[in-house]
């Protein structure tokens, strides 16, 4: 039901806002940003050959890591809001460092951002806050992991410590299997960020995405989400950045929310007052339903992708109040803002050969697209030297819809997909299975 918004606009400046990304999320999130009346610019840095398509959207290209010329650019920009989407300038302290030169900015610290970069001390942190997620072992050699699995009654999952582009992720059929990810992961396959490995006991249920804006000390909800992370259809083959995704989530009624509420979300944030963090931005909780109860499987310290370009054609024109109370700590935690109605639904093509080796620089053809409730979000593009669209990463294009129904929602995404091509470009053709009353798994 649409929410009639009580956030207050008055003495807020938020004329020109800085998106760091260059990927889907980062465009979508631009795209809500633009739709309120007071936002003049949004700049997207380094943004992709999409960018510039969204209204009042500029690409410019910051060196983040030259924090002199930095600084100096925002100053001229007069930018007024600093969005962060990527996880990586967050575990680098990009935030830390803005809000010692006095810009709001929506990401957490370093400290924060903790809770993705470091699967270890996120689990830690479940322990000490008494987060239901699953048993874990850290482990800092294969000997020592080859011991563990060996102990097992069944096989573990494997993840890489650090960040591995949502790419650091086995669940193994076998002890085999566990015992060839892990020696995989030791060896090199995500560098430093796999110099420490976790095993998790296996967990099962469906999976659902909660999302927290958070100011610090308090919170607000956003629609949930599903995702799907395999790579082919029936959620087979390896895990992915995300290959599509459908918002809100049916499975979570508001008992189980309410649930999760209590015992996840509140939680977390008392644990990261207790540890003095101030965690400014959004939290991401990556749940599974349990027989026993909804765990904890991963936080992200950012939006996640494909979700948030799901969620965001729900969001109304106050969402961009919402970041910058977030950035100033000034959540009331009562705010009311509209979301749509309708329901979402995104559909990622990618390149041939994702999340493994894949080749870019394809010319990417649109034909004739259903744009009624229907937003294309370039995720890996770039412009070729004559102005076309070519291909330029593993994922190229989130192909969002809504509509009354998840049906609608998904006839009207592939109807679209239909009219897009590059050479190699490959989708599920499953995405939503879970709430397509008429779905059918034919070319």
């Amino acid at each position: 039901m649409s929410i009639k918004s009580t956030i207050s606009n008055s003495s807020i400046r938020l004329e020109n806002i800085l998106i760091i990304g260059n990927g889907g999320r980062e465009n979508s999130l631009a795209w809500a940003i633009q739709k309120n009346e007071l936002v003049k610019k949004v700049y997207l840095n380094p943004g992709n050959a999409g960018s510039e398509r969204i209204n009042k959207c500029e690409r410019i290209k910051i060196d983040i890591d030259n924090k002199n010329q930095l600084v100096e650019k925002l100053d001229f920009l007069k930018i007024d809001l600093i969005v962060i989407g990527p996880e990586i300038p967050l575990a680098n302290g990009l935030a830390d460092f803005l809000r010692k030169k006095d810009f709001k900015v929506f990401g957490p610290g370093k400290d924060g951002a903790k809770l993705e970069y470091s699967k270890s001390w996120a689990k830690r942190f479940m322990q000490d806050a008494n987060i239901p997620t699953a048993n874990f072992w850290k482990v800092n050699s294969i000997d020592e992991a080859k011991e563990i699995i060996d102990s097992s009654l069944l096989p573990l999952v494997v993840k890489a410590d650090g960040l591995a582009s949502g790419k650091g992720v086995y669940i193994p059929d076998s002890k085999d299997e566990c015992f060839r990810a892990a020696e995989s992961i030791f060896n090199g396959k995500f560098g430093k960020s796999g110099n420490v490995v976790v095993l998790e006991e296996k967990i099962e249920g469906p999976e659902v995405s909660v999302f927290a804006l958070c100011d610090g000390e308090r919170y607000i909800i956003l629609p949930t989400a599903q995702d799907h992370k395999r790579l082919n259809e029936k959620d087979e083959g390896p895990n992915t950045g995300g290959m599509g995704a459908y918002s809100p989530a049916p499975l979570l009624k508001d008992a189980e929310l309410k649930k999760i509420i209590k015992e996840i979300i509140e939680p977390t944030i008392d644990e990261l007052n207790k540890k003095n963090i101030q965690y400014r931005g959004v939290i991401y909780f990556g749940l599974m339903i349990t027989k026993s109860g909804p765990k904890v499987i991963e936080y992200n310290c950012r939006f996640g992708d494909p979700e948030c370009q799901t969620i965001m054609p729900l969001m109304d024109q106050n969402f961009v109040f919402l970041l910058e109370k977030c950035a100033m700590g000034n959540l009331t935690g009562r705010e009311k803002f509209g979301t749509s109605e309708k329901v979402s639904g995104c559909v990622i093509a990618t390149s041939k050969g994702y999340p493994h080796e894949y080749q870019t620089g394809f010319p990417i053809e649109i034909g004739k697209i259903d744009s009624i409730d229907c937003q294309i979000f370039d995720s890996g593009t770039t412009l070729g030297e004559n102005g076309e669209l070519l291909t330029n990463g593993g994922r190229v294009l989130s192909i969002v819809c809504q509509d009354q129904n998840f049906d609608m929602v998904f006839e009207k995404a592939y109807k679209n997909l239909k009219e897009i091509n590059f050479d190699g470009i490959y989708f599920r053709k499953d995405i939503g299975h879970q709430v397509r009353n008429n779905f059918s798994n034919e070319d």
